[in-house]
């Protein structure tokens, strides 16, 4: 399993991007509408996108966007399915949090659907704190902070 930086347009991303978008759509009550992604969001200096491989599969991903001075939101998370109950989310979630230390960051944010109970538990796991709302997310109803720093230490395995 290896997780790595790729660009947004890269098609192992835009596979789990479309995979993810269908799965909000089916799962949100009332659908969800992706509408026009800003995959510059996620580029640079303004983000990143990484994607998990198993065996050169595409199996989840992940993306940073830089949203204020030292902070970055933790956007397109998703694991597939088959893979979910592995720790590969949390993998994820450790992986993004080190490349926002690496990006200077000391404050990542994110927001989620409610129905997104398992993501929501996993969030509080790995130790972020309910928040006031700080978007105009539609679907968010639920906002989380984790501040950062020099202990993250790498990615755990």
């Amino acid at each position: 399993m290896s997780i790595d930086p790729v660009d947004p347009a890269h098609p192992d991303a835009q596979q789990c991007l479309k995979a993810y978008f269908a799965e909000l759509a089916v799962r949100f009550p009332g659908g969800f509408d992706a509408g026009v992604d800003d995959l510059d969001a996620f580029r640079g200096g303004r983000g990143l996108f990484l994607v998990a491989r198993d065996d050169r599969e595409p199996v989840a991903c992940g993306a940073l966007q830089s949203i204020a001075a030292g902070i970055d939101e933790v956007k397109r998370m998703w694991v597939d399915p088959r893979r979910r109950g592995t720790g590969l989310g949390g993998r994820m979630l450790r992986a993004l949090e080190q490349q926002a230390v690496t990006r200077g960051r000391s404050v990542v944010r994110l927001d989620t659907h409610a129905v997104l109970t398992d993501a929501v538990a996993m969030y509080r796991r790995a130790g972020y704190v309910e928040i006031d709302r700080y978007n105009d997310n539609p679907y968010a109803q639920h906002w989380f902070e984790k501040r950062l720093g020099p202990a993250e230490g790498p990615p755990r395995p």
